[in-house]
């Protein structure tokens, strides 16, 4: 290796710390809460948005780091784009899988633009969804055939109502119809 080559791989390592350490790591309790919701940490936690009151009863909001891992990505903050196409709202306290249950929703959610487009999204819906015990392919699929049927089938799916214990379980089985482009 000659000694060109060698202060070469010196000055790019050297320039490739700077930059990671200058471009710093996403961390949920210092994102903005405008930009919070549908984010995802360095750690790779999703961030949550949280209100609660303060002493004098003013409700002020926060972001924070949710104990869910999304095993496929990281440093990842959503497009505004992939908000509206999808549907979803940023300033919303909280996610939940009752937003499947509305028509308007899940086609939006189901439509190409947020489906083949945002896998953030996609695959939290997705996670959500299978703590219902519903595929969310096989949802969509009826949304686009026979949405009443669609919505019929999903509240009869007898799973109570609550929070995915652990999305990692479920993401194991997930997104083989996520874009490959994460």
């Amino acid at each position: 290796m000659t000694s060109s080559t060698k202060l070469s791989l010196i000055l790019f390592f050297a320039c490739s710390l700077f930059l990671q350490g200058t471009l710093g790591e996403i961390i949920c309790e210092d994102l903005p809460t405008d930009v919070c919701a549908f984010s995802i940490a360095s750690s790779g936690k999703r961030c949550l948005l949280e209100n609660y009151a303060t002493r004098d009863g003013k409700v002020e909001y926060q972001c924070s780091s949710s104990e869910v891992v999304v095993e496929r990505m990281a440093e990842y903050i959503e497009t505004n784009k992939c908000v509206s196409a999808c549907g979803v709202d940023r300033n919303s306290v909280g996610i939940s899988s009752d937003a499947l249950l509305e028509p308007q929703f899940t086609t939006k959610l189901c439509w190409p633009n947020c489906y083949q487009n945002c896998p953030n999204i996609v695959d939290l819906y997705y996670n959500l969804a299978a703590g219902e015990g519903v595929f969310l392919p096989d949802l969509c699929q009826k949304q686009k055939s026979n949405p009443r049927r669609a919505m019929v089938e999903l509240m009869s799916s007898g799973a109570a109502p609550g929070p995915v214990s652990s999305e990692s379980e479920v993401s194991a089985m997930a997104p083989a119809f996520a874009p490959a482009s994460i």
